[in-house]
């Protein structure tokens, strides 16, 4: 695929923000967070469209109380058409990472990581998608 070129003219305020993102996120230049960013939004734009997707619900918890790892059983039960793999990592004495690797759409995996991200005692919990093709 053949790169073209254009300018792009920002004030001078996004482009102090623009160039801290390429830092904080180690672009090598601006031509490369401006790629990631587009694809990024072209992503977020699909889910919008509710279309397949696959992606990850990441969640950090108490593994000490059972009723936590009892409920989001539960739910990945009910919703055993997207959830396609689990697993648990301890983190600490009393802590534990788990991860449930999902494929659906992307209304039906925002659905379910709404309700695990609720369950009462999850400390930390994102979902995170991505296009499958």
């Amino acid at each position: 695929m053949s790169v073209l070129r254009f300018s792009v003219s920002l004030e001078e305020e996004l482009l102090t923000a623009l160039d801290q993102y390429v830092v904080e996120n180690n672009f090598s230049n601006r031509s490369q967070a401006f790629r990631y960013l587009i694809e990024k939004n072209r992503v977020e734009e699909k889910w919008k469209c509710d279309n397949l997707v696959a992606g990850a619900v990441v969640m950090v918890y108490n593994c000490q109380k059972h009723e936590i790892r009892n409920h989001s059983a539960e739910l990945q039960f009910e919703y055993r058409d997207v959830v396609i793999g689990v697993q648990q990592f301890t983190l600490s004495e009393t802590n534990c990472m788990e991860i449930i690797a999902v494929k659906g759409t992307s209304r039906r995996l925002t659905e379910l990581s709404d309700k695990l991200i609720s369950i009462k005692g999850i400390q930390h919990g994102k979902l995170i998608m991505s296009k499958t093709e």
